[in-house]
């Protein structure tokens, strides 16, 4: 289907009009308690009305919420339109029968909040997608303005189960109810983060400029939620939240992507570094406005991705945004553009190489069918020691920023020629290493051994979570990245730790290294170590294998 263009807005007519989805609405297609405008006090998202939403098999309903803040109701007009036939000349009469309103096609907006619905049934004849546009017409008499609302029905054979009610939405959301809303709708927070980053883009540019001096300061998260010592953030996973505190969340991330959105046509991909089952990773080159090239490492999904994998690309790769320190590497850009994957921009130096790969070269082995040339030299201890005290500068800047990581290991580390560390995010790893992330039966994969005890039953992140997790980056840099745990279930994990059992000392570890690792995994929090003291056990220990060599 073609673009829909907009006919000339005019403030009389929705300078007093609401219409949006609300945080009910949000919650079932997205998972998400947040309220999603398309006309907020007369100004218009147009990127909203731009995007094409998804509508899954198992939701055969929409609803809308719209009041006119004017003393006296607006005139209307609804009407629906079908693309005539798909990709695969399939017709639309045949996968869907009439879409109807549960409203008159013709009236008035009320003064008060009002929801109505669209029913979408499909015939269940045919397995195929449906191009629906939704078309509202609001007028004042002189004037009028119609509004576009596009989504793409997905209709299946076989009649699924209904998604859940508007009026039967949970408030205590389980991670099942998460994992069903957000696979089921198939946009995720993506939603929220692609339609509100373009609408934010031309106040982004008032903001950059009226808080020029704080932009210096390159602030993680510029919300005051954020800014006192026990607050620490990380947006790889949702959680249940207030209203206003889930919409300043949505919102933080939507303006992180809107000041990095870049032009697809300034980057040129040469060739694959990496590649999993949906997730890509390729070396490549981004001219900026100057045309002054650089390389980059660019990563994004494959065509058969699903909105939700798209939707963690998105807010895992935009973690570490805004950070800047010389053992943190932080995304350089996000080009998001309709109908196609987005991209995530890292500068790159063609020297660099993911840690975990590295570390396996070094004992010959290779992973994801990369070329590799001569195995590295073999690692030292004092290597191994010097190489941890990068990724531990890293983890402190992350502290001090009050973001906690969650995934610390060698696969979301990346390191040079000269042994130099540096913490990335974890984007698109879940992908690329498969067998490093288990499902419990909770619908999300993790990383079962490398979580500390009461991250992987209890779901509590703290600094000392990272600690223990930092213990087994150490014990995979002198492993060469063996697999921890091999010997046991993903599913006994829990019961291994509880019972104090723990990794074993590696051949050729030193006492005093595999101590620091026993410290790391203690089982109370209050027990481990913090950063500054692994730092200064670790430079000791550094200075003295120094004085030997």
């Amino acid at each position: 289907m073609k673009c829909l263009m907009f006919v000339l807005l005019l403030p009389a007519c929705l300078a007093h009009l609401n219409v949006y989805l609300s945080s009910a609405e949000v919650w079932r297609l997205l998972g998400l308690t947040a309220e999603l405008f398309y006309v907020r006090d007369g100004q218009i998202n147009f990127y909203a009305l731009n995007f094409v939403v998804p509508v899954p098999a198992t939701i055969g309903e929409l609803h809308f919420t719209w009041q006119s803040l004017t003393r006296k109701p607006l005139p209307y007009t609804l009407h629906v339109k079908l693309g005539e036939t798909n990709e695969n000349g399939v017709r639309a009469v045949d996968v869907l029968h009439p879409p109807t309103f549960n409203i008159s096609s013709e009236g008035y907006v009320p003064t008060e909040p009002q929801t109505w619905r669209v029913d979408l049934p499909c015939t269940h004849t045919v397995a195929a997608e449906v191009e629906v546009t939704i078309s509202l017409n609001v007028s004042t008499g002189s004037s009028s303005t119609t509004l576009h609302f596009k989504r793409k029905k997905i209709c299946l054979k076989e009649a699924l189960r209904t998604a859940v009610r508007v009026d039967s939405v949970p408030h205590a959301p389980t991670s099942a109810d998460i994992f069903y809303a957000g696979a089921g709708c198939a946009g995720g927070a993506l939603l929220i983060a692609v339609v509100a980053a373009a609408a934010c883009r031309a106040r982004a540019r008032k903001l950059r400029r009226a808080r020029s001096d704080e932009q210096d300061a390159h602030a993680f998260l510029p919300d005051s939620s954020c800014k006192s010592a026990a607050s620490y953030t990380s947006y790889r996973r949702p959680t249940s939240l207030p209203a206003a505190a889930a919409e300043e969340k949505a919102r933080d991330l939507q303006q992180r992507i809107a000041e990095l959105t870049i032009q697809r046509c300034r980057v040129r991909l040469r060739s694959v570094a990496m590649e999993g089952t949906f997730g890509r990773v390729y070396r490549g080159t981004y001219a900026d406005e100057d045309a002054r090239e650089q390389e980059v490492l660019v990563k994004t999904v494959a065509e058969h991705a699903s909105q939700v994998q798209v939707s963690l690309l998105l807010q895992e790769g935009c973690m570490l945004y805004g950070l800047h320190h010389e053992r943190v590497l932080s995304v350089l850009g996000v080009s998001i553009e309709d109908q196609t994957a987005p991209f995530l921009l890292y500068p790159w130096n063609s020297n660099w190489r993911n840690l975990k790969q590295f570390l396996l070269a070094c004992r010959g082995v290779t992973l994801g069918g990369t070329a590799q040339g001569a195995p590295p030299p073999p690692l030292t201890t004092q290597h191994v020691v010097r190489m941890a005290l990068h990724a531990l500068d890293g983890l402190i800047y992350l502290h001090s920023q009050h973001v906690l990581h969650k995934d610390i290991a060698a696969r979301n580390c990346i390191v040079d020629e000269n042994l130099r560390v540096m913490i990335a995010d974890n984007a698109l790893s879940r992908d690329l290493f498969p067998a490093d992330y288990h499902c419990l039966g909770d619908n999300e994969n993790r990383p079962i051994k490398w979580l500390a005890l009461e991250a992987l039953t209890k779901r509590q992140f703290s600094p000392a979570a990272d600690v223990w997790a930092l213990g087994v980056l150490l014990w995979e840099l002198t492993t060469l990245a063996h697999q921890p745990y091999a010997e046991v279930d993903p599913f006994e994990v829990a019961a291994y730790l509880r019972d104090g059992y723990r990794l074993q000392q590696p051949a050729n570890c030193p006492d005093e290294l595999f101590a620091v690792m026993a410290y790391c995994w203690a089982m109370s929090p209050d027990d481990r170590p913090t950063l500054p003291q692994l730092q200064i056990f670790l430079r000791d220990f550094h200075t003295q294998l120094t004085r030997f060599v």
